[in-house]
């Protein structure tokens, strides 16, 4: 029987690393010769990648952008957060422990994240955490990108898992949405980066931190999925 496989988003969720996604936003918005985002703003422009970021940051201030700037942009931010790797970012309180608790009853595990996949790939290699991850699936390793379910199921297939057999951890909407989708059971945590309370998109578990995220608890999950 094909191991059971719990797959995690990757900003806001495993990795703390609103510190340099911010630096590097306000460095691509020092370029355009716009406002720098404050800390207690910059939840309503994280998630779903770069691109969607700087355009919510140029909304945010009624600034008009054009696709050509975005691209221009979007590369100074990508070179300015590539360099930096990994900066502050840092894994979460528990994610550790989680992992291994994971591991020890045989899990796989796999990130399924709307950041590149070279960025992705980079961070949890600087971090020490690659050996951990069977498959680290980023927004440009398929054809399509959350919330489309593809990319989770595509995601736990490249990990050598079965989506039937499987369980998200994400911290938005995005990943609430992307599981529902592809029908598998996801639990929430609630300090991640979004600007509404998960509880909104109805997850099948909220968890304020990673040491509540037992093993028991994916297996009634999966099994009440089934």
């Amino acid at each position: 029987m094909t191991a059971p496989i719990i797959v995690f988003d990757l900003d806001g969720t495993l990795v703390d690393t609103a510190p340099d996604l911010m630096a590097s936003l306000n460095h691509t918005l020092e370029t355009a010769r716009l406002d720098a985002v404050s800390e207690p703003s910059f939840r309503q422009f994280v998630g779903n990648g770069g691109r969607v970021m700087i355009e919510r940051a140029f909304a945010a201030q009624n600034k008009e952008l054009s696709t050509s700037e975005l691209d221009r942009l979007l590369k100074v931010f990508l070179e300015h957060y590539t360099a930096n790797i990994p900066g502050r970012s840092q894994p979460f309180p528990g994610v550790t422990g989680t992992i291994e608790r994971f591991e020890a009853e045989g899990y796989l595990l796999a990130i399924c994240t709307n950041k590149y996949e070279a960025n992705s790939l980079s961070l949890i290699e600087a971090l020490g955490l690659s050996r951990h991850f069977s498959a680290n699936c980023g927004q440009d390793t398929f054809p399509f990108r959350k919330p489309d379910p593809r990319h989770l199921t595509e995601t736990i297939l490249k990990a050598g898992g079965d989506p039937r057999n499987a369980i998200m951890v994400g911290d938005s909407r995005t990943d609430i949405d992307t599981a529902k989708a592809a029908g598998i059971p996801v639990i929430a945590v609630d300090f991640g980066y979004t600007d509404r309370h998960v509880r909104e998109f109805d997850p099948s578990v909220i968890v304020s931190h990673f040491d509540e995220i037992t093993v028991e608890m994916a297996r009634r999950l999966m099994e009440a999925a089934r």
